[in-house]
């Protein structure tokens, strides 16, 4: 969980013809499956997949992260850059000790949305309660166990590498077997 302070500020209310002042608040963000899902529900697009969010867009996943009460809607408004950086920075931790040698491996391309991640973690046994965990803490769960269920392999041979196990295969074949080829 992320706890950022957005600033208040002083305005000038033309109804009452006085100077009032908003309150620093205190926003309590989680980057969850949870969020996710409803920032999809509403935008109808992947998250994750997105490159060109709108500062709209970008504002409204916070108000989806926040899991405290507001009672002041305009404090998003009032988010800095400073805010922006820390959320961003909150975002992006991988919040485990977990690595995965992905030497090799492409980026994939493929849209990714919180339904998908759901099915995933049906298909792989793993509790709803982690749907609040991080999301990256959660992706990498996913990804360990779905190595784990094939048996430790998550590496596509090279054209390189298949050559050579095919060719020590049929070496070991031959000499079992005592043909030449």
């Amino acid at each position: 969980m992320l706890s950022i302070t957005v600033p208040g500020m002083e305005y000038y209310n033309e109804q009452t013809e006085t100077f009032e002042t908003k309150p620093d608040m205190v926003l309590q963000l989680e980057h969850s499956l949870i969020s996710l899902s409803k920032w999809e529900s509403k935008w109808k697009k992947s998250f994750l997949s997105s490159s060109n969010l709108t500062p709209e867009q970008l504002i409204d996943y916070v108000r989806c992260m926040t899991i405290n009460k507001i009672s002041d809607e305009t404090v998003y408004a009032r988010l800095t850059a400073e805010n922006f950086i820390k959320i961003r920075t909150y975002i992006d931790d991988p919040m485990t000790a977990t690595t995965i040698n992905r030497q090799n491996k492409r980026p994939s391309r493929k849209i990714v949305t919180s339904e998908q991640i759901y099915g995933w973690m049906v298909g792989l046994g793993i509790p709803f309660e982690c749907e609040k965990w991080h999301l990256s803490r959660l992706l990498m769960l996913i990804e360990v166990c779905s190595i784990q269920q094939n048996g430790g392999t998550n590496k596509k041979m090279s054209p390189n590498e298949r050559a050579q196990w095919q060719a020590l295969t049929n070496a070991k074949r031959r000499a079992k077997t005592g043909s030449r080829g």
